[in-house]
């Protein structure tokens, strides 16, 4: 395919959770604006969902890395207090509110679908229109990390738990789909299956990674960094490693794709 034939087409993009290892989302984004491409509609979950909103609302890559370089994950003063998980997510609306001031998925330049999930139904729920902030926050909520996001009287999670890469929302609204999955489940040894803690981890990551990785496959350019895997998912250091990662393997793939035939 060529550059020419891809700009002729509409591009979805759909982002993966999988917390700092998400900053590999904005690599891809900055390959795809260096080769001009450009995606109409954008679908998330968790850090994918965040990633999905920054793009939408027309920052700038460094304007998006900044965002998570400034964002405190462990603040003594958001400790949940009589809330489950140990962080008040809501203690993050005022630093969404810098970025998102007019707080409305109208307000974004392109589509968005932020997908949470319903803890109390126990259902899938995607957000497309209304309220910005609290649907991102939710979305994010990693748990039991974060404390579920309370939106017109149901409890919201993160989103990974039911849909952690939501290709569907794209799924005929676009000509071509560009994904990108930073929940990696590569191969481990025993040293890392010690204790409940790494069991369940890891029991948690390869449900995720089953259920996402068909739709992988279906999507028409896709990038899935194993490299990622070294980097700790609230590992604030590991910003500009995952960025980088992002970058080289989107790079990588759209000049594959994109060879003049």
């Amino acid at each position: 395919m060529s550059q020419i034939e891809i700009k002729k087409k509409s591009i979805g993009l759909v982002l993966s959770g999988g917390g700092i290892r998400g900053m590999a989302h904005i690599g891809l984004i900055k390959a795809m604006q260096e080769h001009d491409i450009e995606a109409e509609v954008i679908s998330g979950t968790s850090v994918g969902a965040l990633v999905g909103a920054l793009y939408a609302n027309g920052n700038s890559v460094e304007d998006m890395l900044q965002f998570f370089r400034e964002t405190p994950l462990f603040q003594y003063n958001f400790f949940a207090i009589n809330k489950p998980g140990f962080i008040d997510t809501d203690r993050y609306f005022s630093i969404f509110k810098g970025f998102f001031p007019e707080n409305s998925f109208e307000s974004l330049q392109k589509p968005l679908y932020v997908v949470a999930t319903d803890l109390m139904r126990g259902l899938e729920k995607v957000f497309s229109e209304g309220e910005l902030i609290h649907p991102l926050l939710a979305s994010a909520a990693l748990t039991p990390v974060f404390s579920p996001v309370e939106i017109d009287k149901t409890l919201y999670a993160d989103g990974g738990i039911m849909n952690n890469f939501p290709k569907e929302y794209v799924d005929g609204k676009v000509d071509f789909v560009i994904g990108s999955n930073v929940s990696i489940a590569g191969e481990i040894g025993k040293k890392d299956l010690k204790n409940s803690l790494q069991l369940a981890g890891r029991v948690t990551g390869l449900m995720i990674y089953a259920a996402s990785h068909k739709k992988l496959d279906e999507c028409d350019l896709f990038i899935e960094p194993l490299e990622l895997e070294k980097i700790g998912v609230l590992d604030k250091k590991g910003i500009e490693k995952a960025y980088q990662i992002g970058y080289d393997h989107g790079s990588r793939a759209l000049e594959s794709l994109l060879i003049e035939k």
